[in-house]
């Protein structure tokens, strides 16, 4: 069985499984992409309205996944009009990126024969991080600080260093296994049988020959 993705598949797609390498691939390829478009994004900004830039953030696991920061704003511009462009041509930029990782951490999910509704645990740390600045320093708040680094961890772990599941399961294929590529079963042409010629036996031949 081909287990291969086709890119609309494996960009988009939530359904079936891939393996640790093609999530490391996922991971790095939606990061590298969406910091380099931002990047270009806010400097194109920075040069037509002569601001600076200090700072171009992305976080994919944050309440605001992306942020930038720029100074020195030219003539009748402000700061947050800056800001505001570079967010609006930004989302879209984002969206996709973190679309493209949600599919592919839920069909690696599959991979590991869980749910696809197991990315919400996964999300929980970067959302906590960023309202644990807010909350008193308490017991409690500390209780959830360990909880949230106990999931960071488990999901690296999970998603970034262990196998499959060595067999199909319920999601689809071992996406490491072997394709097969030996041909399929003729049926039809191991079916067929080689007409018999009708006619008389060799015995038949050499007794019409002795008489």
């Amino acid at each position: 069985m081909d287990n291969s993705y086709s890119s609309n598949e494996f960009l988009f797609s939530f359904e079936g499984r891939i393996n640790r390498a093609k999530y490391w691939y996922a991971v790095f390829a939606s990061s590298a992409f969406c910091g380099v478009l931002l990047g270009v994004w806010a400097f194109v900004l920075g040069r037509i309205f002569g601001a600076s830039i200090k700072s171009v953030h992305l976080n994919f696991l944050d309440i605001a996944p992306f942020s930038v920061t720029f100074s020195d704003a030219g003539p009748g511009l402000t700061e947050n009009l800056i800001s505001l462009l570079f967010y609006a041509g930004g989302t879209p930029i984002v969206v996709f990126g973190m679309w493209f990782l949600a599919a592919t951490t839920v069909k690696r999910l599959h991979d590991r024969d869980k749910r696809g509704w197991w990315i919400v645990p996964l999300l929980a740390p970067g959302i906590f991080n960023r309202l644990a600045g807010r909350l008193p320093d308490t017991y409690a708040v500390g209780v959830l600080e360990l909880v949230a680094f106990v999931l960071c961890l488990w999901g690296f772990v999970e998603l970034l260093c262990l196998r499959g599941t060595r067999r199909p399961n319920r999601f689809g294929p071992d996406p490491l296994a072997p394709i097969d590529t030996r041909p399929g079963w003729a049926q039809q042409a191991e079916l067929e049988f080689v007409a018999h010629a009708a006619g008389p036996s060799a015995a038949a031949h050499v007794k019409r020959g002795d008489d």
